[in-house]
């Protein structure tokens, strides 16, 4: 399998429960390593950009409202099949689906406050990863 980079989040119900550190483990734990790291706000002009293919969606304004709500942490995670193990290691979107010890089900409080965003494909990663980081600020 190949190396690749996806983008993760760590939404502002995690950060405000002081998760960051537990669900960073998470990662690392099952061999991605963390190569890119930030903590931000996000401004709402940048939550509307980052989530513009949901914006004809009923849920699109409350996301946007979620996701400038408090502090994120965003981050490139490297390793073998990225995408996929990231999505592995987070669950299911809707919590009461996702499997247990994934992040979702441990550590959501609802399906918005679902603790992270992980790339859903390796093509979106690429773009999703040169929204919040130059490549010199992604170290191997």
């Amino acid at each position: 399998m190949a190396i690749e980079r996806t983008l993760s989040i760590i939404k502002p119900d995690a950060t405000r429960r002081n998760l960051t550190g537990k669900i960073n483990a998470r990662f690392e734990d099952q061999g991605l390593k963390i190569v890119g790291q930030k903590r931000l706000l996000l401004t709402e002009a940048q939550a509307k950009k980052f989530y513009g293919v949901h914006a004809d969606r009923s849920f699109f304004g409350e996301l946007c409202a979620f996701m400038t709500s408090g502090p994120v942490v965003v981050q490139v995670l490297q390793g073998e099949g990225a995408v996929a193990k990231n999505r592995e290691i987070m669950g299911a979107t809707n919590p009461a689906n996702a499997a247990p010890g994934t992040i979702r089900k441990d550590f959501a409080e609802s399906v918005e406050a679902n603790s992270v965003h992980g790339s859903d494909s390796l093509e979106n990663a690429k773009i999703e990863i040169a929204f919040f980081f130059a490549e010199t600020e992604i170290v191997e």
